[in-house]
């Protein structure tokens, strides 16, 4: 099978994936007789934002769960991973469609890396249950940070380098160095943390285009939160006023990401690659503190009781 013949089956893929995902969503809304106008211009104010930030590496997470405390659409923290799951599936979709389409990355990085991501978002929730997120996410905030000084390091002694424009992919050991770190990125989304910043980071690293990543870990994204966006849209955990403004908008702002990032230069954007580790490092980080306090509380309460 031609890498043509393969990429035309993902794009297949990813665009049956929206077809069904939109008839999801708005069987549920008729079904359930759920207004789509509550909320629908913060909603939509939200998903352009937001979006617009994931398509240019930032994530959704942290982004999403701030603009939806904020403007109080969602009152019960328990139904935000399944409100952005369902809000944000479309967009991420036509992310990982457009990209794969106007970025040329090897087929056999692709594939593999995006198999080995499903795969460990797939045992992920089993194996890393009893795992102390609070560490895990000070040490992948450490390294990300180490990565972003190197990356730094390497921008100012040698300012004229480029990174290498003509490699599409990892071979090699690099390949297999990639299956298992996107394999553990994938087992990571099970706690919560992003795959976008890690993947960036490690691609640059490896000596290749950050550009180069963009599809890789837009499809990862895609294939990992399609196995769970049926489950959460049935399962009664959507908190649906400003959903579909959120997706209308995501969708709006993920081309106009995707037109901005066609005319971005290789220098600009290794300095996003940048500010995006360090952003997410010191969020990871921010995150491990705050939840470590909340849990020295909860056990300083209880022997108190």
């Amino acid at each position: 099978m031609t890498d043509q013949l393969i990429l035309r089956a993902i794009q297949f893929l990813l665009m049956s994936l929206i077809i069904y995902m939109l008839y999801l969503i708005f069987s549920h809304i008729c079904k359930h007789k759920i207004s789509i106008t509550d909320r629908f211009w913060t909603g939509f104010g939200i998903g352009f934002v937001t979006d617009l930030l994931d398509t240019l590496g930032i994530g959704t997470f942290a982004t999403t769960t701030s603009l939806l405390k904020a403007t109080k659409i969602i009152q019960d923290d328990r139904k935000i991973p399944a409100t952005m799951t369902t809000a944000h599936i479309i967009p991420i979709l036509i992310e990982s469609l457009i990209f794969i389409t106007i970025v040329e990355v090897e087929m056999t990085t692709l594939v593999p890396l995006a198999i080995a991501a499903f795969a460990g978002a797939s045992v992920g929730a089993r194996v890393s249950q009893d795992w102390d997120t609070c560490k895990v996410q000070r040490v992948l905030g450490i390294l990300l940070l180490v990565a972003a000084g190197i990356m730094v390091y390497r921008m100012i002694t040698n300012p004229g380098a480029d990174l290498d424009n003509a490699v599409r992919g990892l071979t090699g050991w690099k390949l297999l160095v990639g299956i298992i770190f996107d394999f553990f990125i994938g087992m990571l989304l099970s706690m919560g943390l992003g795959n976008y910043a890690p993947e960036l980071i490690f691609f640059s690293l490896m000596g290749i285009s950050p550009a180069v990543a963009l599809p890789v870990m837009m499809l990862n994204a895609a294939v990992m939160l399609s196995a769970g966006a049926r489950q959460f849209i049935q399962s009664g955990r959507v908190n649906w006023p400003g959903v579909p403004g959120i997706i209308l908008g995501g969708v709006l702002g993920v081309l106009t990401a995707a037109f901005f990032l066609s005319n971005l230069d290789i220098n600009k954007l290794k300095v996003l690659v940048v500010f995006i580790a360090a952003y997410t490092g010191l969020m990871l980080l921010r995150s491990s503190f705050i939840k470590n306090a909340k849990q020295e509380k909860v056990y300083a309460d209880s022997l108190e009781k």
